[in-house]
């Protein structure tokens, strides 16, 4: 079973807002067994909606539209559909007087332009939008289905929860699609893919392996189309067991699983203690360890120490290593480091010192060059990465990287 998601409207073209609402049909539609086989955009067009919803039904038994149902001139969707059905626009009782009552509750008058959000095509059955003005629309021609849903998010997941994927699990026998995504970190995408190519020339031909790969980490899922759900899940978890006994120092966990929540809990489990020094990185790694619910366990402070007189007056870090060495060297961020430590009196702390651009760099450290360090109870440690040449890019590729040297360490402490 196969569907097609179309956005329609010009400020998703030109950019002024993000299509979020295909990543939310896309998750409801998989879950159910069906595969998203094409999503598109297009302008408030009449002639390229129309062409988009006849080349969409000749390859997709269902097609999601969202958008363009509003009550102004440039909201087509509603009537170009009705055209396209050979309906009438009828006027429905139940849908305007919940018009009227929204408005009413709002101190909005019901005008003639909201009165026409209660038209809709005798051709169509209406989807009841409890959460706005624009009701939904679910239309059948031979077998295929095409359903227009409002452009507002929360109300397009409303409707998608309360009357389209029921109605859809009515109207379609549907079979499972099946992921599962193992997360790893510490083997570059290739050096995975080498070290693992004897367990994945092996899996069987109904098994797809996509390698996802991420800062600091490289996802590996596993998917099964259409097929009995519970016996390929079995499968794949065995399959992913074999794999865990191939790179165990390298499996975070599974899904949505991070470095830092790996850290984050074995820091509690342990009862120690980590606080960061950041310099390039500007407090992402501090942002990432305080967003996880109970971080006060463990996480004592951070400094973003971006400036060299601040690394030295809150650091403690030597103002001849500075001049000798420049910020940017293992000397420097070794001493970042031990010095969080020691200010903020906790077990573990990590830090970062690089050149994050677009300006700053030179021949002997280009721009994205990061060195990162991690003091321990007993010694400190530290490497330099060239993590790219976008400044978005480096933050997140430098933050990554030295949660990652932290999570080693770690490892290291429990031998």
């Amino acid at each position: 079973m196969q569907a097609t998601i179309l956005t329609i409207g010009d400020e998703i073209l030109i950019g002024q807002i993000v299509d979020t609402n295909s990543v939310s049909i896309s998750k409801h539609l998989n879950r159910a067994g069906i595969v998203v086989r094409e999503r598109l955009s297009i302008g408030d067009d009449r002639e390229q909606i129309v062409q988009s919803v006849e080349r969409s039904l000749e390859k997709s038994h269902i097609l999601i539209i969202t958008g363009g149902l509003g009550p102004t001139k440039d909201d087509i969707t509603k009537k170009t559909l009705c055209d396209l059905f050979g309906g009438e626009l009828r006027y429905d009782e139940a849908v305007g007087e919940h018009v009227r009552t929204m408005l009413e509750k709002r101190g909005v008058v019901f005008n003639e332009l909201n009165r026409g959000q209660a038209l809709v095509p005798d051709c169509c059955t209406v989807l009841f939008n409890r959460h706005g003005t624009a009701p939904g629309m679910w239309f059948e021609r031979e077998g295929r289905v095409v359903i227009s849903l409002p452009g507002v998010p929360f109300e397009m997941e409303h409707l998608m929860e309360e009357e389209v994927m029921p109605r859809l699990k009515a109207c379609f026998s549907l079979r499972s699609i099946v992921h599962r995504t193992l997360i790893t970190s510490g083997l570059a995408e290739s050096m995975l893919a080498e070290r693992i190519a004897p367990w994945e020339d092996a899996l069987p031909d109904y098994l797809k392996l996509a390698y996802l790969p991420n800062p600091g980490a490289v996802r590996l899922r596993l998917s099964a189309y259409e097929v009995e759900g519970e016996s390929v899940a079995r499968e794949i978890e065995a399959r992913f067991a074999q794999l865990q006994k191939m790179i165990p120092e390298y499996v975070v966990g599974y899904e949505t699983a991070t470095v830092q929540e790996l850290i984050h809990h074995t820091l509690i489990e342990r009862g120690k203690t980590l606080s960061v020094a950041e310099s390039c990185s500007g407090g992402r790694i501090a942002s990432l360890f305080t967003a996880m619910p109970g971080a006060s366990a463990y996480f004592m402070g951070s400094v973003v120490a971006y400036q060299n007189r601040i690394k030295e007056r809150l650091l403690g870090v030597s103002a001849v290593s500075l001049a000798r060495h420049g910020a940017v060297s293992e000397e420097v961020v070794r001493q970042m480091a031990e010095g969080a430590r020691n200010c903020f009196g906790t077990d573990y702390a990590i830090a970062t010192s690089g050149i994050a651009g677009p300006s700053g760099g030179s021949k002997e450290k280009p721009v994205g060059t990061v060195w990162m360090a991690v003091a321990t109870p007993t010694h400190t440690v530290a490497l330099c990465r060239q993590c790219g040449t976008d400044r978005g890019q480096i933050i997140d590729r430098a933050s990554a990287y030295a949660i990652a040297l932290l999570r080693d360490e770690l490892k290291e402490d429990l031998k």
